[in-house]
């Protein structure tokens, strides 16, 4: 993977995992829902999923450096 666009995508799945996961913690710790008409016990570990993903991914990235 050439340099610049594997940065470039590093970021953009670093940003936005901890962002998703800042917010679910957030929305779950207020005891407020995650997601529109779903049960929190289906949506926060999804959401958590999708965000550590997206993390995993950012550090990816960043290996093929």
């Amino acid at each position: 993977m050439e340099r610049g666009p594997a940065i470039f995508a590093a970021a953009v799945f670093l940003l936005f995992g901890t962002a998703l996961l800042g917010w679910t913690g957030a929305r779950a710790r207020r005891g407020a829902p995650v997601a529109e008409d779903v049960r929190p016990a289906v949506a926060v570990p999804l959401a958590l999923l999708g965000g550590a993903t997206a993390v995993a991914l950012g550090v990816w990235c960043l290996t093929r450096l």
